[in-house]
Order: structure tokens, then sequence, then C-alpha cells
């Protein structure tokens, strides 16, 4: 009878101790699951604006952040591509979502929430002939002259400046650099190409793989002057030039113009359209539920981003190969998000 009882007391020990040993692997599963931080790749010409938005976010809801991952739009996708861990990915280039850059880690969705455009930094540099490009350009502005239009980016593109653009196949700010040429060529000298052969063959350009590490050499007059998104000059504090609405890429309403002018990247032709500012979920997210309520947030308080002279998309437009994610379905139905075709 004894030799029972003692069984008996062991073996409820030892199932008191695989019980408390279960609890245990699930209070540190739940503590890990509560503590891995929110991982955001951000374009990064929007990384201040994308860091106060993930600030805000971490405030109301508690769940923890890294710090933003910034880098040009398309080098960002291919790393993606590549596995590293991601929870939601920010780009200011729709192509950054296809499946030709992101892989298996393409989600077939990604939506619009705020609108930039393309403008024209410049130094505080002592060459003259960066005085006679800004006065052109405000002269043209004040007079809708398209000759003086002409003057300006002749004189832009004479190879007595530099002019940064960033790399095309990292960065769409780069791309959107040689259109802003291309359109201004069309507009103002008959020719498409006019100013981009004429700043190919006058070597005034200077690249870099993302228009943010142009920003310094601008800063110390290496470079004269610098495409760049309105948002960035603003955060950065860069003197900058407001490009007419038919070549700064800003007016949805001219995406059809926009659209006939072409880029050849390396992945392919790319057409000039408006600048948005977009976000998805990549396939295989890190913590993909607060990732899509981070999606939420944002779409709700993209108002807080007019002061880095961006413009709200009220609603939202929603871009998409395959079905939208059933925790984002609502944004559909209350109206929030609206489609605007296939990525």
């Amino acid at each position: 009878m004894f030799t029972y009882i003692v069984a008996y007391m062991k073996a409820r020990y030892i199932i008191a101790l695989f019980i408390l040993l279960i609890l245990a692997i699930g209070v540190v599963y739940v503590t890990t699951r509560k503590t891995q931080p929110l991982i955001v790749y951000s374009a990064d010409a929007y990384t201040k604006e994308v860091s106060e938005l993930l600030s805000l976010f971490h405030n109301q809801t508690g769940v923890p952040v890294a710090p933003v991952h910034g880098g040009g739009s398309l080098a960002l996708a291919r790393e993606i591509s590549q596995g590293v861990p991601v929870s939601v990915f920010v780009s200011v280039a729709l192509i950054a979502y296809s499946q030709s850059y992101l892989g298996s880690r393409y989600s077939g969705w990604a939506i619009a929430f705020v609108a930039d455009q393309m403008v024209l930094a410049y130094s505080n540099s002592t060459n003259p002939v960066v005085s006679t490009v800004v006065k052109d350009f405000k002269t043209a502005e004040s007079t809708n002259s398209s000759k003086y239009y002409y003057y300006a980016f002749n004189n832009l593109t004479s190879g007595k400046l530099k002019i940064g653009i960033s790399n095309p196949n990292d960065d769409p700010a780069g791309f959107r650099g040689w259109l802003v040429l291309e359109m201004a060529g069309f507009l103002y000298a008959n020719d498409t190409q006019y100013f981009v052969k004429r700043t190919l063959e006058n070597r005034a350009n200077v690249t870099a793989s993302n228009a943010a590490q142009l920003v310094s050499p601008l800063l110390y007059g290496d470079i004269q002057f610098l495409f760049i998104y309105r948002s960035a000059a603003i955060a950065k504090h860069l003197n900058y030039i407001e490009l007419p609405r038919h070549i700064n890429l800003g007016d949805p309403s001219l995406s059809s113009f926009y659209s006939q002018f072409t880029y050849n990247l390396s992945t392919g032709v790319v057409h000039g359209s408006p600048v948005y500012l977009f976000l998805s979920v990549p396939s295989n997210a890190v913590d993909s539920a607060q990732a899509y309520n981070f999606v939420k947030f944002v779409i709700e308080h993209s108002s807080i981003l007019q002061s880095y002279g961006l413009t709200p998309l009220k609603p939202a437009i929603l871009f998409n190969d395959t079905h939208i994610p059933q925790q984002l379905a609502s944004l559909l139905s209350t109206g929030e998000v609206i489609r605007g075709g296939a990525i």
C-alpha cells in the first residue's frame, strides 16, 4: 500500500512539473510575441514621416517598433525579396510591389495614401549660373512663360553646373528626374529628348544610390541642383524651385499626360505617373496582424503628413492583382479606400 502511495505521489509530482513546464513555455512564447517589434522598410525620402507614424502607432497601441530601415524603393524591394525580416514596405513606386521585384514576398496589393511631387532643390553656391537658373525659373513661374522655362532648363543642362539625379534602377526619384527633363523637352523645346541628351552630352549629372545621399553634396556645393521630392526638400530644409504641374508629376488629373513619357529601367520600361506613397504587407511578414493594424492606422492618420508638404489621399487608393487581405476588406466597404487598378 505504501509503495502504491509513493508511486502515486511521484506521478502527480511529474504531471505537475510537466504542466508547469508547458505554462512556462507558453509565457515565454507570449512574451516573445509581445516584444517582437514591427519592422518597416521605407523609401529613404520618407523615413522621417514614417518614423513619426510609427511613433504615434506605438504610443497608441503599445506595439514595439524597430527604427525605420530606409533606402531606394527598388533596392529595398530587391532586399525584401531575399527574405529579410520585414512587416510593412513603404515605397514611392508602384512597380516596387510587383512580383518581378518582390519575388516570393509578393503580396499582390499596395495602397496609395499620400501624394507628392518633384521639385528642383538648389545650393547656396556662388556659381553665377545657379543664380541665373533660379532667376529664370522664378520669372517663368510669375509670367507662365515657356521661353523662360526653356532658358532655365537650357542653362541647367549646360554642363556649367552639376545636377544630382539618383540611380533610376535603385531609386524612383532618379527615373522621375529624367522624366521631368523629358517632359520639359516636349513642352519647351519641341523635342522630348532635347534636355536629356544635353545633360548626358555635357556630363551635367551626378548620381548616387538614392537622393538622400546627394543632399550633403548639394549643401557643400559639390553639386548645385538636385531632383528630389518636395516633402524631402521640406524635411531637410533645402532651397527648392516649384516646377509646373505639367512636369512635376504631382497632379493626378494629368495622369494620362504623364504616362506618355517613359524611362528604360534594367527591368523594363516605366511610364510617368503621379507621385504617390504606397504601403503593403509583404508575404511572410513579421507579425502580420500588427502590420495590418499599422496599415489601417496610416490610412486613418495620413492627414498629419500635410506638414511635410504631402497631400493626403481621401479616400486612399488600392492597386491590386490579387484579393485584398480580409483584415483590410472593411476599408473598402467603408469607402476609406477605393480601387485604382492593377499593380
